[in-house]
């Protein structure tokens, strides 16, 4: 086989997609492809480079921060803690017409910093929100949209999982990643609750107001503001920790993991069950995940080793595009690859590639990641397998089609590109905290 860079790349990435289209795992996708070329390549001391691959992504202490925060957001999870939300939001918004929707981005928000992945505020929310609120005559569009859009916050928002991945890539500090990712995070959910109170304030039928029967006093608004006391003070602790250089994030991450269980012990849900059921979990998501990355860095070093990735590099410069149509081209490439596949195939196989591009181009990094995560936002909510969408179908009731979620996305996946356009035009937005607290980037 000839090692001409294109005709590398072609095969390569070529051959990969057409393992997934057959539905073959991503990880073993990755990894047969990156087998069959270093072998063809090399000989059989290419396959040395698995064994380094190996090694290597392991010998990284950064890692260790993903079982934890899978772990917090787990016990979480099962502790009750989303139950108890959602009802301080029903008592607390749920007189204003669209105050469930907007309370439910609010609870979505909270449980990104508490979960750190995407799915976990989707299906919860879409199991305890969603039926409460279409039993109120909530719209279904409206409903599912906000659920979906508000779940995808929790790339943004720290603790991210998605973000420790790409600081393990790029080289860059979690704590720096994590502080440009909260404004931002923040920003789109305010986007969306102003989208719900517009909308709602135009049509109050998409929403109606909880009957008078069923709202409650301020006494009893104040009183169930209790249920932020424990998630606030853990999502407080964990990232006050990183952020501000106390701990490291692998560190923080086991205070936030032993601080779920005293927060599940305090709930009165902790039992030995719980805690089996989020162990097994844990380690079934950590296992794709290892596999992921040693599959995904020994692919990346097969492709970097034969100079391929100069492809990128010769074919952004015969388009004589300026930086900024440089950027603008990567984050396409990244919407058009969230349509198709999940996260962390996107992150593992476009971050070696375009960080260095990106640096060349004198472009913050930092930024960059904060584009790269609105962009798997807006992916994740993209037709035809946006993995949101069957996140939801998954729990949503039968009279709601994927058809429906298609539609409920649109409007939803227009806010986030509004949102990513105003971190392209003011990057302040994403770098603001972090310079603040770390100084100039």
């Amino acid at each position: 086989m000839g090692s001409d860079p294109l005709i590398v790349t072609l095969g390569m990435f070529g051959s990969m997609l057409f393992l997934l289209i057959l539905g073959a795992p991503l990880a073993w996708a990755l990894l047969s492809v990156g087998v069959v070329f270093a072998y063809a390549l090399w000989g059989a001391g290419g396959l040395e480079l698995l064994a380094i691959s190996s090694f290597a992504s392991m010998d990284n202490f950064l890692l260790v921060a993903l079982p934890m925060f899978i772990f917090m957001g787990l016990m979480l999870q099962r502790s009750g803690i989303t139950d108890n939300l959602f009802d301080m939001i029903n008592k607390v918004m749920g007189q204003i017409p669209g105050g469930l929707g907007m309370g439910t981005v609010i609870i979505c928000a909270l449980i990104a910093a508490m979960a750190g992945v995407s799915g976990a505020a989707t299906v919860s929310l879409g199991i305890i929100a969603l039926p409460s609120m279409l039993k109120r005559g909530y719209d279904k569009k409206l409903v599912t949209g906000t659920i979906m859009a508000g779940g995808a916050l929790g790339f943004l928002i720290p603790p991210s999982v998605l973000m420790i991945l790409y600081a393990f890539l790029s080289k860059d500090s979690v704590g720096k990643l994590f502080a440009a990712g909260l404004m931002p995070g923040l920003m789109l959910a305010g986007i969306y609750i102003l989208y719900i109170y517009i909308r709602c304030k135009i049509n109050p039928s998409l929403a109606p107001a909880l009957p008078a029967d069923e709202q409650v006093d301020w006494k009893g608004k104040i009183v169930s503001l209790k249920a932020l006391i424990l998630p606030g003070l853990l999502i407080g602790t964990v990232l006050t920790f990183i952020i501000t250089g106390v701990t490291t994030p692998s560190e923080a991450s086991a205070v936030g993991a032993a601080g779920s269980i005293v927060c599940a012990a305090i709930y009165r849900t902790l039992n030995w069950s719980v805690v089996k059921d989020v162990l097994m979990d844990t380690t079934k998501l950590m296992g794709m995940l290892i596999w992921i990355t040693i599959a995904a860095v020994f692919f990346s070093r097969v492709y970097m080793g034969l100079g391929a990735d100069m492809v990128l590099e010769e074919f952004i410069e015969d388009m004589d595009m300026s930086p900024y149509m440089v950027i603008l081209f990567m984050l396409l490439c990244y919407f058009i690859l969230g349509m198709f596949l999940d996260d962390f195939a996107i992150v593992f196989i476009t971050v070696p590639l375009f960080v260095p591009i990106v640096e060349g181009l004198g472009f913050d990094t930092i930024w960059f990641a904060v584009l790269f995560i609105i962009s798997m936002q807006s992916a994740y909510l993209t037709p035809p397998f946006g993995y949101n969408l069957f996140y939801m179908r998954s729990v949503a009731p039968p009279e709601i089609t994927i058809y429906d979620l298609y539609k409920a996305a649109v409007p939803f996946i227009i806010l986030q590109i509004i949102g990513l356009a105003l971190v392209v035009a003011f990057p302040q937005i994403a770098l603001w905290l972090p310079e603040y607290i770390y100084g100039p980037l």
